[in-house]
């Protein structure tokens, strides 16, 4: 009887330590997932503070996503084969370190690098995140586990511009800025002493090779797939577009490599997987729409209506809301629903978007804010039942000691995703304004059909799928 006590109460302390292990995890996870939306709201002040060009400024925000996908897939691949905690705290200690360079940057320059280096660390770190859930969570506890990720994913790209708005109304606009890089520190530290603590230890096994042709092939393709998309504003003529079919055919040498590769840094059997394929090209088309949407409201309402930045965060916040809450919730019966959660999910972003035309239509002005607070919470809780329950199943049949390998390929599909939507979202709602001489509500609207055509392919998607499984 004294036995089954103790081993009960191991289980219980077990159980606890994997939550606790997870919280560390999610907190890394957020600061680098608010680091992509968190600086938006802070270009301002960064041109005022270090005198910087349009160039400039667009480097600090395309290049923290550049280098970030850059290193999704090889960094998933060294957690899995030698691990998981070093890669992550190593991570985690460099985008510490590149957050507090970055909040002393003496010119742009240097805060351009600063970013860089912060997309690394960024990229290194996310996926073991995925994979440290595969590997310490099985069944209805993982379903939990990828919803709470998904919680944060939503919430952090949404909540970025309403935290970086507070920074800089506290802090002052010269100076403001800097703390958008500085909050990352003691959160860093802490982080990393908690991670030795909590995470599992590192185990020493077998050393699978780390596949250096594929490393250099895949990243020579997604930068040059990349590139033209997150430059698309800045690096003017056609000429750039031709870097995409370049990418393509150097992933397709990707591919052939590792076909035949004794180590490959990926296994293609991955995507024999439906539930992976399917799920990571509903990651990618999704990703091409609600991110764009942040990008262009805040546009929107900072430019064509002069808000300030606090005021363009607290607009936001609804979706931030609707997507945490979702989340959480649908993460807890991912398991029981499936892919039709998801279905239902994009069915709901997609209302949410269509309402908020209507509300933009009808107040296009200041108090455009009021009147897409509902659709936006709408849409907002629809994205929760997407990204979570979408993650969860599409690494359910991937064993967990290829997870950050796959975690990476997904991110590096979102990640590629993301820059495409805004890429083009982005040509939709600066030509409207260019072409009505300012009606920046026209622009948003315009913008939101494009995102509006990425969700409804990603539902079609979904749909396809829980066709054919039937």
């Amino acid at each position: 009887m004294r036995t089954d006590t103790t081993s009960g109460s191991e289980a219980e302390a077990a159980g606890r330590r994997r939550w606790q292990a997870l919280s560390v995890c999610l907190v890394a996870a957020f600061m680098t997932l608010l680091d992509v939306s968190i600086v938006n709201v802070a270009l301002p002040s960064i041109r005022e503070g270090l005198h910087a060009s349009e160039a400039g400024l667009q480097w600090i925000l395309s290049g923290y996503a550049l280098t970030f996908g850059l290193v999704l897939v090889p960094a998933g691949r060294l957690g899995d084969a030698r691990s998981r905690r070093a890669v992550f705290m190593s991570g985690l200690a460099l985008f510490t370190a590149a957050s507090a360079l970055a909040g002393v940057a003496p010119g742009i320059l240097w805060l351009v690098v600063a970013r860089l280096v912060q997309g690394v660390a960024g990229g290194i770190l996310n996926p073991q995140v995925a994979g440290l859930i595969q590997q310490l969570f099985q069944g209805a506890d993982r379903g939990r586990a990828f919803g709470a990720l998904g919680a944060v994913i939503g919430v952090a790209t949404a909540v970025g511009p309403l935290l970086g708005g507070a920074l800089i109304a506290l802090a002052g606009p010269e100076e403001g800025w800097r703390w958008v890089f500085y909050v990352n520190v003691p959160v860093g530290v802490v982080a990393l002493v908690l991670a030795w603590r909590l995470l599992p230890a590192p185990v020493y096994g077998e050393r699978r090779g780390l596949d250096p042709p594929g490393v250099v092939l895949l990243g020579a393709g997604v930068l040059c797939v990349l590139l033209p998309f997150v430059q698309e504003q800045q690096w003017h003529g056609a000429l750039k577009w031709l870097l995409v079919p370049a990418g393509a055919a150097l992933i397709a040498a990707f591919v052939a490599w590792e076909r035949r590769a004794r180590t490959p840094m990926v296994d293609l059997g991955l995507f024999r997987l439906r539930s992976y394929a399917l799920g990571a090209a509903i990651a990618l088309l999704y990703f091409a729409g609600f991110t764009a949407v942040f990008f262009i409201f805040t546009l929107y309402l900072q430019n064509g209506l002069h808000y300030t930045a606090l005021e363009a965060g607290l607009a936001i916040t609804p979706f931030a809301v609707g997507s945490g809450v979702a989340a959480a919730l649908a993460g807890r019966v991912v398991s029981r629903f499936g892919r039709p959660l998801v279905a239902v999910g994009l069915g709901v972003v997609a209302a949410g978007l269509v309402a908020a035309w209507i509300a933009v239509e009808l107040e296009p002005g200041r108090g455009v804010a009021w009147a897409t607070a509902v659709p936006l919470l709408v849409a907002g809780l629809g994205s929760g039942m997407v990204i979570s329950p979408n993650q969860t199943i599409t690494l359910s049949e991937v064993h967990f000691a290829q997870g950050g390998s796959a975690a990476g390929v997904l991110q590096t599909g979102q990640r590629v995703g993301t820059a495409a939507g805004i890429a083009a979202v982005g040509s939709v709602f600066f030509a409207t304004v260019a072409g009505t001489r300012g009606d920046w509500a026209a622009a948003f609207r315009h913008g939101l059909i494009v995102i509006l055509a990425f969700v409804l392919a990603a539902l079609a998607a979904a749909v396809y799928d829980l066709l054919t499984d039937r």
